[in-house]
């Protein structure tokens, strides 16, 4: 019974809001995998060098 009572306390987002919220997330998710990958490659070059340098 307590669940049920708790249910109807949340407030749902609507339809529009539940759409922008996907879209953030999706963009954000995209943005960090982006500084991701280049934070990769910036790694992988300078370890490349290095290795270049010391071996």
């Amino acid at each position: 019974m307590g669940v049920k009572a708790e249910l109807k306390k949340v407030v749902w987002p609507t339809k529009k809001e539940l759409i922008n919220y996907t879209v953030v997330v999706f963009l954000v998710t995209i943005f960090i995998a982006f500084i991701i990958y280049v934070l990769d490659a910036v790694f992988a070059q300078l370890f490349n060098t290095l290795l270049h340098f010391v071996g």
